[in-house]
C-alpha cells in the first residue's frame, strides 16, 4: 500500500513495543524493599506507570513522606538499572506480532520512539530483535528534562525525525501510538494522532485521549492509520 495520508509514525516503547512493564515493577519492587517506599502491583499500574524512572521514585518518595536526597536517589536509580538488565537479560521481550507491524511501517513511511525508558535499555531490547536500523530516532527518558504526561519527549522525537528523513512533517499527519493515558495526553498535546493499545489497561481506561482504540500492534495496519490521518 501507498499511504496517502500518514506521514510518520511515533512508538512509545513499553507497553507497546515491549512487554516489559512487569520487568520495571518488579526491578523496582527488589530495590525498594526496605527502602520505606512499598510499591505494590495495583498502585503502580494506578499511579506510577507514566514516570520515568526519577520520576517514579520521586513520587513515590513524596507519596510515602521519605525525603530522598539526591545521592540516595541516584544510588536507587543505579540499582534499578542493573536490576532491570539482569531481568530484561532473561528472556524475549516484545509483544506477539511488534515486529512485524514495526517492519511493515518502517518501509512506509518514517518512525522514531519516544518512551518513558532509558535510551540503552530500548536500543539493547532492539538490537536483539534485529530492529534497531529500522529507527532513526530514540528519544529515551535520559534525553528530555520532562517526562510523560508532558508533550517534550514526543516534540523531541518528532523535530528529531523532521531532521532524519529531511523533509518537512505534519503532526496532524503523524501518529503515536500509547499504552497508557499518561503517553497520550503527551502525544496529544504535542499535536499528534492518538492511538491507543491494551496491552496494559482497558479500553474504557485510555479511550477518553485515543482516536482510536485497537488490542496491541498486531491488530493495527497502515490503512486505519492513513485513514485516521485523513480525518
Amino acid at each position: 500500500m501507498t499511504t496517502r495520508a500518514l506521514q510518520a509514525i511515533i512508538f512509545d516503547f513499553d507497553g507497546v513495543i515491549a512487554d516489559s512493564e512487569r520487568l520495571h515493577l518488579r526491578a523496582y519492587q527488589d530495590v525498594l524493599e526496605g527502602e520505606g517506599m512499598p510499591l505494590t502491583d495495583e498502585a503502580y499500574y494506578a499511579r506510577y506507570l507514566g514516570y520515568d524512572d526519577v520520576g517514579v521514585l520521586q513520587t513515590l518518595a513524596r507519596d510515602h513522606g521519605v525525603a530522598l536526597a539526591e545521592p540516595r536517589l541516584q544510588a536507587l536509580l543505579l540499582r534499578k538499572g542493573e536490576r532491570y538488565d539482569a531481568l530484561a537479560a532473561q528472556g524475549e521481550m516484545l509483544f506477539p506480532g511488534a515486529a512485524d507491524f514495526i517492519r511493515l511501517a518502517a518501509a512506509a513511511v518514517p518512525v522514531a520512539i519516544a518512551s518513558g525508558a532509558l535510551t540503552h535499555e530500548i536500543e539493547d531490547v532492539l538490537d536483539r530483535a534485529g530492529l534497531r536500523p529500522l529507527f532513526p530516532v530514540i528519544v529515551g527518558a535520559d534525553q528530555t528534562e520532562r517526562s510523560k504526561p508532558h508533550p517534550d519527549p514526543y516534540l523531541e522525537a518528532f523535530a528529531r525525525l523532521q531532521s532524519a528523513c529531511g523533509r518537512a512533517l505534519d503532526p496532524r499527519r503523524s501518529v503515536a501510538i500509547e499504552d497508557s493515558k499518561w503517553g497520550l495526553i503527551s502525544a496529544r498535546e504535542a499535536g499528534l494522532r492518538t492511538v491507543g493499545v491494551t496491552n496494559t489497561y482497558a479500553a474504557g481506561e485510555i479511550e477518553e485521549a485515543a482516536e482510536i482504540i485497537a488490542a496491541g500492534l498486531h491488530a493495527l495496519d497502515l490503512e486505519t492509520l492513513d485513514r485516521l490521518c485523513e480525518a
